[in-house]
């Protein structure tokens, strides 16, 4: 097949119906990753063991997205994307089966390493399509991607939920099994093979200062976030006795505000400077965890409170997550998977790490969030003077214009 043929193949994945295909495969691993949460405390129960234990399977799911991250990008250069991305869609339906079928929670977490390896593919390859476009077309297809995202963290608690309510929590990885393998047909219409060699890509720049920077806070959110994702299941139905669709419903409405702070934030860069816009929406979550910390340590959390300080500390990190990952791939676009990475593996520890309290004491919790939290908001203020000098170097090298959205005014 000749680059030029390829090369068409590759303009019209953008089209109305490939489109929509990788929407829906890129939502496929916040899916997966999401949509057992309700179901955390039964499986504690059916498969004998604690919190601690099958929080672990969290944590797996993280540490092989983070090791997709990694080899997944080499592989897919070097053979084309549509192969390893059908391999890897099969294997997440086998290890979703797998899920389905463990009769202990050492299998659970081995099948979900497997599922989050695999998986990881969904959202590498879709980015790389968005790479391959140019303008408006690349915007158009980023915008669709971030909604299905969007909707699929505000979709998977409730429909597992759902399922964990009316069937249990098997089904939701019987779900996903399906889901996962539906994919594979429609992927072979619509991801372009994209052969190693047709279009060289420049070679990535060193990461510089701010990259660095940005790219901690990014990391650092995100661990505060997985912290919650981990912990939360265990806190509601232990410690405040709501029932798993009472779960799924409060993760849905936390997701909600999660997905617009980031829409929100998307339409205030237009107004506001975005390192100024990080460092406010840092201070905001960082100081509803500071109080739910404060609670929690003083052992007087009633659910109340602890709903509404989780809303807003997990809200703002949507404006927190995409302002800081915008801003580090902005110095360097080509790092996007070793941010993604580092990311998942932040996310890994965070999980674990939480898990220490068990589902009655949201300590661990509350002081693993707001520790990332006020690390991440020293480092951005920090910042202000390293951005200063690497501004007037960006200018006199013509590496940035006037108008640089680095600038932290």
């Amino acid at each position: 097949m000749s680059a030029a043929t390829t090369t068409a193949r590759a303009t019209t994945a953008t089209g109305p119906g490939p489109a929509t295909v990788l929407v829906l495969m890129s939502a496929l691993p916040p899916l997966a990753a999401d949509a057992y949460l309700p179901g955390l405390p039964a499986i504690a129960g059916d498969l004998g063991t604690n919190a601690t234990g099958v929080q672990l399977t969290l944590t797996t799911f993280f540490l092989g997205m983070a090791a997709g991250h990694v080899l997944l990008g080499p592989i897919a250069a070097r053979h084309g994307r549509r192969a390893p991305l059908l391999a890897c869609l099969a294997v997440s339906a086998l290890a979703c089966v797998a899920c389905a079928l463990a009769t202990g929670v050492a299998t659970l977490a081995g099948a979900r390493l497997v599922q989050g390896f695999a998986a990881s593919a969904c959202l590498l390859v879709g980015r790389a399509v968005v790479a391959d476009r140019r303008g408006r077309q690349a915007a158009h297809l980023y915008g669709l991607l971030m909604a299905g995202l969007g909707v699929a963290l505000i979709l998977a608690p409730l429909a597992g939920g759902v399922l964990v309510a009316a069937v249990g929590w098997r089904a939701v990885f019987w779900a996903l099994a399906v889901l996962f393998a539906a994919m594979i047909p429609a992927a072979m219409a619509a991801v372009p093979r994209a052969p190693a060699g047709l279009r060289r890509r420049p070679a990535a720049e060193a990461p510089d200062r701010p990259f660095l920077g940005y790219a901690l806070a990014f990391v650092l959110a995100f661990g505060a976030l997985a912290a919650y994702l981990a912990a939360f299941p265990f806190l509601l139905r232990d410690l405040f006795g709501l029932s798993a669709e009472a779960l799924a419903l409060v993760l849905a409405v936390n997701a909600s505000g999660l997905v617009l702070a980031g829409i929100a934030g998307g339409h205030l860069v237009n107004a506001v400077p975005p390192h100024r816009l990080l460092e406010a929406g840092l201070a905001v979550t960082l100081a509803a965890s500071a109080a739910l910390c404060g609670l929690a340590l003083a052992g007087a959390l009633p659910l109340a409170a602890f709903l509404v300080l989780l809303f807003a500390a997990v809200s703002t990190l949507g404006l927190v997550l995409g302002g800081a990952c915008g801003l580090a791939l902005a110095r360097a676009p080509r790092a996007a998977g070793t941010l993604g990475a580092a990311q998942f593996t932040a996310g890994a520890i965070a999980a674990a790490l939480a898990g220490l309290g068990g589902g009655r004491d949201a300590r661990p919790m509350a002081l693993l969030m707001t520790g990332c939290l006020l690390v991440a908001l020293a480092v951005v203020a920090a910042m202000r003077g390293v951005l200063d000098v690497t501004r007037r170097e960006d200018l006199e090298t013509g590496r940035i214009g006037a108008g640089s959205c680095d600038q932290p005014r």
